[in-house]
């Protein structure tokens, strides 16, 4: 991955963290968060486990297991995350990737 790359996947999760936060100005962001996902069809499409799934992208496996099994919904924070899983998977895997 170019530094370039790499620098705009950083300041895109930095610009995620700070409107999930609520420090961001939201009004600058057209965003749309869905108020519910469907984890288990991104995980499929994925051809992961339940654990393989939690593990990647870094989700408590109890609670992947929750979502799919309907107990609760992933929160708001969560939500953003897992569409972009749902979107950009490799990038995500990329910027949670352990350095060096």
């Amino acid at each position: 991955m170019t530094k370039s790359a790499f620098n705009k996947i950083r300041v895109g999760l930095e610009d995620a963290k700070a409107f999930v936060e609520g420090s961001a100005d939201k009004r600058s962001f057209g965003v749309h968060v869905p108020a519910r996902i469907n984890v288990k069809k991104i995980r499929a499409r994925l051809g992961l486990s339940q654990e393989s799934f939690a593990q990647t992208y870094g989700f408590a496996l109890s609670a992947v297991r929750d979502w799919e099994q309907g107990r609760r919904q992933p929160e708001r924070s969560a939500r953003i995350l897992l569409k972009v899983v749902e979107k950009e998977p490799e990038a995500v895997k990329r910027a949670l990737a352990k350095a060096g």
